[in-house]
């Protein structure tokens, strides 16, 4: 790896995470990814502590006898651990100039790009980047059926859980007035939907193995969706008690 590539990637990766992290966060997160000693790179064009210990680790990895497949994985996670989330597109374009691939960055970019509820990026974004998009739409599930029983103060579970609390009539969970039949219509069908949901997609992640009930890529993000269009349902309805 070309010693003048690391530089670049070292002062502009600096200079963009040097306000969102700590001179500790740095050095924790050097620490869980390098195995080599701290060096000292005397640079006069920055002047920012952190951005200068970025610098001085990134340049250090530079030194380091290795693949440069292990070097710049090495780099990358250094990277993840100190990067926000919406810090992502700005280091994906650094290492994507200089040439180096970083696929999950990518990913979770792509994954936050959707606009999903926060409590599935929460959750799942790793797992999605990690391709276990299974065990991403479990947890999806399993965050909604467990915010339901948190809202609508129940015990009850899966479908007798959605069936009840979205009842429009009885249920204490609404997301319209149940007034007009419109509203009743919208209230029952977020009833339904939820109810689905637990039949057809927590369930069988629950008791069937992943190998016997697969879920590819694309079925994962729109399940995922729906299961985030339900969260935003759940987080504009108000709860009526139940006597």
């Amino acid at each position: 790896m070309d010693s003048m590539i690391y530089k670049n990637i070292a002062l502009q990766a600096g200079n963009a995470v040097k306000n969102s992290t700590t001179v500790n966060d740095i050095g924790r997160a050097a620490q869980s990814v390098f195995k080599f000693s701290y060096e000292e790179f005397p640079i006069d064009s920055i002047t920012s502590v952190r951005a200068k210990r970025i610098y001085n680790w990134i340049m250090t990895l530079a030194k380091q006898s290795m693949t440069s497949e292990e070097r710049n994985g090495h780099l990358i996670e250094f990277l993840k651990l100190i990067t926000t989330p919406d810090q992502f597109d700005d280091i994906a374009r650094i290492l994507d100039s200089e040439g180096i691939v970083n696929i999950s960055i990518e990913r979770s970019r792509m994954f936050i790009e959707k606009g999903f509820h926060n409590l599935v990026n929460q959750h799942c974004k790793q797992l999605f980047v990690e391709k276990h998009y299974f065990h991403a739409v479990f947890e999806a599930a399993k965050v909604y059926h467990k915010e339901v029983q948190s809202k609508s103060h129940s015990m009850k579970d899966g479908q007798a859980l959605m069936m009840e609390v979205w009842n429009p009539n009885s249920g204490s969970l609404k997301i319209t007035q149940c007034i007009s039949e419109t509203d009743k219509n919208i209230q029952e069908g977020i009833g339904f939907l939820s109810a689905g949901l637990m039949r057809a997609i927590r369930n069988p992640t629950a008791h069937e193995p992943a190998l016997d009930w697969p879920i590819n890529e694309k079925d994962c993000m729109d399940i995922i969706g729906f299961i985030s269009f339900l969260l935003r349902k759940l987080d504009d309805s108000v709860c009526y008690p139940i006597a």
